[in-house]
């Protein structure tokens, strides 16, 4: 598939499972735009819907990953939403929480502000080694408030604290121990490690993946713990039960593949 339809600055494409989503903005850094936004925006949707799309993959063109918000766009800005209304890149955040669909995170460079929040709300990220990370709002007169909604639940407060109020960059080593990413690679790794990770991926089954990555947040937040038992209990039984269960318990038993492998 080529290029969303209402865009070139997010392209999107499918190929063996795997839908990519790509920022297609280097010369602006892959900032925040309005069409890098909806742009993203239209093309979470089409991935989420596509039934042959199994795993999403979220990058971009260019040396920098995301920089944050178009600063150039929003000095034109004189009002925000309303009390009731959400910025639309918080639509895509959570479309990308809420997706049953896992997204990888695919770190060519750098994600500054509220780029670091784009790279965080993926559910797996793999950086290369080279790129920085900061919550750079302080600097600029701003704060990080939005992406601390996403970021804050990944983060000790000691850490949050330290970036947060120096708003210092650091490197993908660093960002990997305090837990904004998964893993950072050499740059001449970054295929390779992708790739990877997505056939391990697709050997779990689509519903199971989503439901799993579901309870990642759904049990933390559930305060009883007799509640939080009966939930999973159930939702243990209906994936035994289901097609997907079966099949694979079946393929388990015959020591093969199970169908959505194939």
């Amino acid at each position: 598939m080529s290029s969303n339809p209402t865009s070139d600055a997010v392209l999107f494409h499918i190929a063996n499972g795997v839908g990519t989503i790509t920022m297609n903005r280097p010369e602006n850094r892959n900032a925040l735009s309005t069409d890098i936004v909806d742009g993203l925006d239209a093309s979470l949707d089409r991935a989420i819907a596509d039934t042959n799309v199994h795993v999403i993959v979220l990058t971009g063109n260019g040396p920098v990953f995301c920089a944050g918000a178009d600063l150039k766009e929003r000095r034109t800005v004189t009002a925000g939403p309303g009390d009731n209304e959400l910025p639309t890149f918080v639509r895509v955040f959570q479309k990308i929480q809420k997706s049953p669909k896992v997204v990888v995170g695919r770190l060519q460079g750098s994600a500054l502000a509220g780029g670091l929040g784009l790279a965080s709300v993926c559910d797996l990220t793999i950086a290369v080694d080279t790129a920085k990370f900061g919550f750079t709002e302080v600097r600029l007169g701003l704060t990080p408030a939005i992406i601390s909604v996403i970021c804050l639940p990944k983060l000790s407060v000691a850490d949050a604290a330290e970036l947060f109020l120096t708003g210092e960059r650091i490197d993908a080593a660093q960002a990997v121990r305090v837990g904004l990413i998964n893993r950072s690679v050499p740059a001449a790794e970054l295929d390779a490690s992708v790739a990877e990770l997505l056939a391990k991926l697709r050997l779990g089954g689509p519903i199971a993946l989503g439901q799993t990555k579901a309870l990642l947040s759904r049990v933390p937040a559930i305060a009883d713990q007799r509640q939080a038992f009966l939930e999973m209990a159930r939702l243990s039984a209906s994936l035994f039960a289901s097609d997907e269960g079966i099949e694979g318990m079946t393929a388990f038993a015959a020591k093969r593949p199970p169908r959505w492998t194939l």
